[in-house]
């Protein structure tokens, strides 16, 4: 069916979409991660040779060929999501005729098993720490409160001093994902070191500035350098293939291994899905099930 007007140029409505996500008080990673899966898109039309449209046949090209230049699924799932919102957004401002993603069915997620850190691993991570400079202090408390609680790299980031309160040992993260806040408690270690950083802090040239965490040299703190100096304190450590996510996954599987409840799981580390619990914690299901067994004792009879 022929078209009835041009066709628009998607990227000139970049810097227009990345306005109506902020405006939506997207977060500043949810915006990256769709404005790089559509720069992706783009990108792959461009290289292709073919006319940047959002309909099925490109999008579906688009992320074959993601799939099949090795990309995770996840990967690939993200990317399309990203397309189907601009394609959205894109018809509701009337940039296009309709949107003709609709019900596009995203690829389907492998059951991929995230490891969590052992015993030993959390200790060679903190041990990595070890010193009295500024970035030893930021970077123990960073460690240690991502362990325990679980909160995302996103959420860390977010955090302001005032959003700690180490006398009831609560970190409230004010907007977590889907804009939901949740109070997210602590123990007396993780305490410690955020106390520890905390006077740190006081030297510091941005002291007086609301965010929690800063870079040394007198910056503040991205997340690229949140990333690097996590990634380094975890090759100090002898650990390898280390994402910062994997302190969330960590975070999942201590909880429930120490005999946690899922609910309160789930509260803390801010999901609404079931099947968000699953995947994070499936390493570990089967060795909480032998433990499990080992303490019923339902063998024990006769």
């Amino acid at each position: 069916m022929p078209r009835s007007r041009p066709l628009p140029d998607l990227g000139a409505l970049l810097d227009s979409w990345v306005l109506h996500l902020r405006a939506e008080r997207k977060s500043a990673e949810t915006v990256d991660n769709y404005t790089t899966g559509v720069r992706q898109f783009l990108a792959w039309c461009q290289a292709q040779g073919c006319p940047a449209v959002l309909d099925r046949p490109t999008v579906n090209g688009f992320v074959a060929a993601l799939l099949d230049r090795g990309a995770e699924a996840a990967t690939a799932r993200s990317r399309q999501l990203a397309v189907r919102r601009f394609s959205t957004w894109c018809a509701e401002e009337d940039e296009i005729e309709r949107d003709e993603l609709i019900g596009l069915r995203p690829p389907k997620l492998d059951q991929k098993v995230t490891e969590r850190l052992t015993d030993e691993q959390i200790t060679a991570l903190v041990k990595a720490c070890a010193g009295r400079e500024f970035r030893d202090r930021r970077d123990e408390a960073i460690i240690r409160l991502m362990i325990e609680t679980g909160v995302r790299a996103g959420e860390v980031m977010a955090l302001a001093v005032a959003d700690v309160d180490l006398s009831t040992g609560r970190a409230v993260v004010r907007r977590g994902k889907g804009g939901k806040g949740r109070p997210v408690p602590f123990g007396a270690q993780t305490g410690r070191a955020l106390d520890r950083y905390l006077r740190t802090r006081r030297a510091h040239r941005l002291a007086d500035t609301p965010p929690l965490w800063l870079g040394d040299r007198g910056k503040g703190l991205s997340y690229d350098g949140l990333y690097r100096a996590l990634r380094g304190r975890a090759e100090r450590a002898g650990i390898e293939g280390f994402h910062p996510h994997t302190l969330r996954h960590t975070a999942a599987q201590r909880w429930l291994s120490a005999g946690g409840s899922e609910g309160a799981l789930m509260a803390v580390a801010g999901w609404t899905r079931r099947d968000m619990l699953d995947r994070y914690t499936r390493a570990t299901a089967a060795e909480r099930a032998a433990e499990e067994a080992a303490r019923l004792g339902l063998g024990d009879f006769g």
